[in-house]
This record gives structure tokens, C-alpha cells and sequence, in this order.
């Protein structure tokens, strides 16, 4: 059986290839082509080594290349720091024998945090390592709709981008900038355990749901971004320009907290308060 950590990477050297062109890495592009990046005995040039060596690596087989090959292919593919420190942890766990037992245990967040939550008074959530969206605030409520009204195995924020009409429109406005930044996380914390079930389950129903998400995951691009902006929509304040951030929390890997605010003394930040004032004005009329 092809090892998970192998396949992973030839998945992305695949799709590292397919992004070059001949005129990327100063070769010619010569008559008609058959493939729309380079060819694997172009890559295999540029970075010292055999065709079948290099093809064996894209199909996943068993292999142990060493550092020094992995850099070369690195500088071969044009990596950017991320996309290198990704491809060493994929290269370096495929070298490894799969442990026995793999940590998957459910997550949880702990009252420490809940509390932390509640006094937070801009939109905030808890996620997982596959972005599963673990708990949350009153305010990101009022800007995203109850989670609550979801099922537990459909909270999860990637679905929710994809799948959910509300969820879309509410949500940045540069969309696929936004899900694309997202799908990055996704792809470094499946790069930890490929075969996580979770990890299957998100990957797999969404590619069979969207085909936007299909053609995003096929990049194989990556994130470590911990900072952004975006413009959201609320229907009943309108716009909303707001900075997020990512705070690690606890565990190994952790969850995260994913905070959403907006310029002290703005006009967003009037929005913002007046959305979380009015949403818990109805909540104190359901009572």
C-alpha cells in the first residue's frame, strides 16, 4: 500500500510542475506541448537527477530521497519558504515508517476558553485542525448566522463557504481569495496525517459538492497566514471592512482562535457594534 506522506507529496510535485512553464526557469518552450506545465525530465534536469528517479517520487512509490535532493527539486519548482517547509515535512514523514497509533482523539474546548469566548465582544470562533467550527461567540453569530442550527459533522467552515448560501453571501466579499487561504490551512494540517479520517471525510464530500473547491485543492497551495482582511455583509447594517486574526490555542496540533475586528473609531466598527447590539436585542426577545 502507497504510503499516505508518499502520495501526498507526489500529489504535490504533480501540481508544482503543472504551475511552470519552460520560460519560468529559462528553457526553452520548443514545438507543441503535450502537458501544461513542464515535463518530468525538464524538472529532472534542473535538479540533477534521473527521470525515473524523479518519476518514481511523483507516483508515490516508497522513497527516502535526502536533503540535499529535496532542496534541489525545491530550487527546481520555484518553491516559496512555505511551500519548502511543507514539502520537507511531507518528504521527511514519508521516510518514516506510519506509527502504529496516530493521536485522534475528538477535540474539545475547554472552559477556560468558552469563558474567553464569551468575553470577547467582536466576532470570534473556536476551529480545529480541519477547520471544524468547535465553538463561538454571540457576535460571530449576529455576522454569520447561529452555527448552532447546523449538524455537528456540517460545522465546519470550509462546508459552510462552499455549501451555504447564508454563509457565502455574509461572508468576504473577495470570496475565493478568502476560501483559498482557508483550503491552504486545510492543506498544512492534512499534511500532518493524511489519512485522518476527518480530513478524508471534509476533502472528500466537498470535492463531490463543489467544483469550485475541486479546482482550489487541486493547487496544492499552502498557508501559514495568520492575519487578513476582508469586506462582510450583514443585511442589517450593510458592509463591514474587518481585520482577522489566528491565535494558537492549547494541544498538539491545537485548535485556533479566529478573531474578527474592525478599526478603532471607523465607521466599520460602529457597524459592527450596532450589528452585535441588534442581534442581541432579538435574542432578548426570543425570551
Amino acid at each position: 500500500m502507497t504510503h499516505p506522506y508518499a502520495r501526498e507529496l507526489g500529489e504535490f510535485l504533480r501540481a508544482r510542475r503543472d504551475r511552470l512553464r519552460p520560460q519560468d526557469v529559462g528553457l526553452e518552450p520548443g514545438g507543441r506541448r503535450k502537458v501544461s506545465g513542464l515535463r518530468r525530465e525538464e524538472i529532472a534536469l534542473l535538479a540533477g537527477l534521473s527521470t525515473d528517479y524523479y518519476q518514481r517520487m511523483e507516483q508515490g512509490r516508497e522513497m527516502r530521497p535526502s536533503d540535499e535532493v529535496l532542496t534541489a527539486l525545491a530550487d527546481a519548482l520555484d518553491l516559496d519558504e512555505d511551500e519548502t517547509r511543507h514539502f520537507f515535512t511531507l518528504a521527511r514523514a514519508a521516510r518514516q515508517p506510519m506509527p502504529d497509533r496516530v493521536d485522534r482523539r475528538p477535540e474539545g474546548v475547554p472552559t477556560s476558553t468558552q469563558r474567553l469566548l464569551a468575553a470577547i465582544d467582536v466576532p470570534a470562533l473556536v476551529l480545529g485542525r480541519h477547520l471544524d467550527v468547535l465553538e463561538w461567540n454571540v457576535a460571530a453569530e449576529a455576522l454569520f448566522g447561529d452555527f448552532g442550527d447546523y449538524p455537528r459533522d456540517r460545522l465546519n467552515l470550509l462546508m459552510l463557504m462552499f455549501d451555504d448560501v447564508h454563509v457565502r453571501e455574509s461572508g468576504c466579499q473577495d470570496w475565493e481569495s478568502q476560501a483559498q487561504q482557508y483550503i491552504g490551512l486545510l492543506r498544512a494540517s492534512v499534511a500532518t496525517d493524511p489519512d485522518h479520517p476527518r480530513a478524508r471525510a471534509v476533502v472528500g464530500e466537498l470535492s463531490i459538492r463543489s467544483a469550485d473547491f475541486r479546482r482550489l485543492w487541486a493547487l496544492h497551495d499552502i498557508s501559514t497566514t495568520t492575519s487578513g482582511h476582508g469586506t462582510f455583509h450583514a443585511p442589517e447594517v450593510g458592509d463591514l471592512t474587518l481585520e482577522w486574526d489566528t491565535y494558537p490555542l492549547p494541544g498538539s496540533p491545537g485548535p485556533m482562535l479566529l478573531v474578527f475586528t474592525a478599526e478603532p473609531d471607523s465607521p466599520d466598527a460602529d457597524r459592527l457594534r450596532l450589528l452585535a447590539s441588534l442581534y442581541a436585542g432579538r435574542l432578548r426577545g426570543d425570551r
